[in-house]
């Protein structure tokens, strides 16, 4: 039986996105109280080791999948890609074939999404895209479980996104015709978001539209997110910043969103750049809520992976 990947969001049927969803916000509620280090009652994860390896530096995916898997009653073994053979060359193919025979899964935080995609083919093993170039699905994960605990189902629901249609907002485009949220993205032509994703999305019918004024984009939103300007690899530092100062999320913005509307930010993040300090340390601000819930979705996450969610 081929293992169950997950490297990108559109290429998951949206029943097993909402069933991670569900299952990620139940297990956080029969934790409450709880040690952060008790293991869950299910232990879904016993017996199973994670491999983790770092192209790019990480807090929060770090700590949350190590935290989601001794939660699941698994272990962990982690990596930055220069300390392996793969950072001295060595086939991705050969990588994913070794390391298949050593552990039960694998998350990547990966500079180039097709090298995710390489290891996924030859893995035996389920594959977790930690974080791409071309996507980030476990941070809308936990982005939705945060909309969802404070706004109910997401479908119907409007979210905006403000900024830079970087791998973070790709996810987002990839979910939208999933759960039956619009989405609107507001981003300067030259940091326009993937073509190919947005033709993807309107194939499926999905509620995605981009727009140059972030007012418009924000206009009766539910959700604001925005994501920093100049993201680990970007060598164009001067000119982002100037092309993307209009897109700034200050209370006049949020002003524009629905009364009671969230914002979020996958954080680490650059205040006074995409976001005023009024607003990420605002009454409206869920930041930590969705730092958070970063382990609770990869929880679920590697749950589906190993066949118990879905």
């Amino acid at each position: 039986m081929a293992p169950r990947h997950f490297v990108d969001l559109w290429k998951l049927e949206a029943s097993d996105l909402r069933a991670i969803l569900d299952d990620a916000r139940a297990r956080k509620n029969a934790r409450l109280g709880w040690p952060k280090g008790q293991p869950d009652a299910d232990r879904p994860a016993e017996h199973r080791t994670l491999a983790m390896i770092f192209e790019k530096h990480s807090t929060r995916t770090r700590f949350s999948f190590d935290a989601a898997m001794r939660q699941l009653g698994g272990d962990v073994i982690i990596s930055n890609a220069q300390d392996m053979q793969l950072g001295r060359g060595e086939p991705i193919e050969d990588t994913a074939r070794v390391l298949s025979r050593m552990v039960d899964a694998i998350m990547v935080r990966a500079n180039v999404h097709e090298d995710l995609e390489r290891l996924a083919l030859n893995a035996d093993v389920p594959v977790i895209n930690g974080l791409s170039d071309r996507g980030h699905p476990c941070q809308i994960v936990a982005d939705l479980l945060t909309i969802e605990e404070r706004l109910g189902n997401v479908k119907g629901k409007t979210i905006a996104w403000v900024g830079d249609g970087n791998n973070v907002c790709a996810s987002f485009i990839h979910a939208a015709p999933m759960l039956g949220f619009e989405l609107r993205i507001a981003s300067p032509a030259v940091y326009h978001p993937d073509l190919v994703d947005l033709a993807r999305a309107a194939e499926r019918q999905g509620r995605v539209s981009t727009t140059h004024d972030p007012r418009e984009a924000v206009r009766g939103a539910d959700a604001v997110i925005t994501d920093t300007w100049v993201s680990m690899g970007d060598t164009d530092h001067d000119e982002r910043l100037d092309a993307l100062e209009p897109y700034q999320v200050d209370d006049k913005l949020m002003g524009e969103a629905n009364a009671g509307a969230l914002f979020l930010h996958c954080l680490p993040a650059h205040r006074g750049e995409e976001v005023a300090d009024s607003v990420i340390d605002g009454p409206q601000s869920v930041i930590w809520d969705e730092a958070e819930n970063r382990i609770h979705a990869q929880k679920s996450i590697l749950a589906w992976c190993f066949g118990k969610v879905g």
